[in-house]
């Protein structure tokens, strides 16, 4: 349940081509807002389940965050991404935890931790109730790539991650899904209704749920699809 430095490799690649971004939101966009039938897919590497618990909770501990993301930033960030998620029909809030606070009994703790990111921007651990973020892969696309917007990193990797929580255990092979991945590593592609437009942008992955991310959640947690 990782969001891995197969990101950091589209971001370093720099924002080639965001001059022609202007002309290609109208599909982009449309795919964000609606989940066709047929188009929900995953790889195959998990199987969805109910939420870890309902509602859920979220702590966040700011400790080791790299210098210019402030508390209130990540914060952002994460109710950003409950409040998207809550379309699924599971609660949850988010709240800072000080610095002598004990974790409340069923919280998720979304903290700054190597170990715990294994390496990864991001890392969901569900067993232990942990959102582990990496402030090493973020220095790094910070120092490979500056000019790249590390805030919509941010808030894409805590989306992916949370989603975990919410019941999402498998990744989706819908491109634009901000719960997907673009390819397995072994020559397969991730979906998209356009192909042509992946390399057009800097990132094509959603900061946030798509309707089929959504859907999926709401599958997940025995509740009926939202209305078209």
């Amino acid at each position: 349940m990782r969001f891995s430095r197969a990101l950091l490799a589209c971001a370093l690649g720099g924002m080639a081509g965001a001059s022609v971004a202007q002309t290609l939101p109208s599909v982009r966009e449309q795919e964000i807002a609606e989940c066709r039938p047929g188009e929900i897919a995953t790889w195959g590497d998990g199987r969805d389940r109910p939420a870890l618990s309902k509602p859920l909770r979220f702590v966040y501990w700011h400790a080791g965050a790299p210098a210019w993301f402030s508390a209130t930033d990540v914060l952002n960030s994460l109710r950003l991404a409950s409040q998207a998620w809550s379309a699924c029909g599971v609660g949850s809030r988010v709240q800072q935890l000080g610095a002598q606070e004990d974790v409340p009994a069923g919280a998720i703790v979304v903290q700054w931790s190597e170990p715990g990111s294994m390496g990864n921007f991001g890392l969901a651990n569900l067993s232990q109730r942990t959102l582990a973020l990496s402030a090493a892969a973020f220095q790094l696309l910070r120092t490979r790539n500056p000019k790249h917007p590390a805030a919509q990193t941010l808030q894409m990797v805590i989306s992916h991650e949370m989603g975990h929580f919410f019941g999402l255990m498998a990744h989706s092979r819908r491109c634009v899904d901000v719960t997907s991945y673009y390819h397995d590593g072994k020559g397969a592609q991730c979906n998209a209704r356009d192909r042509s437009l992946l390399n057009t942008v800097a990132e094509y992955r959603s900061t946030l749920p798509t309707a089929c991310d959504i859907q999926r959640c709401r599958a997940a947690n025995g509740l009926p699809p939202n209305p078209p």
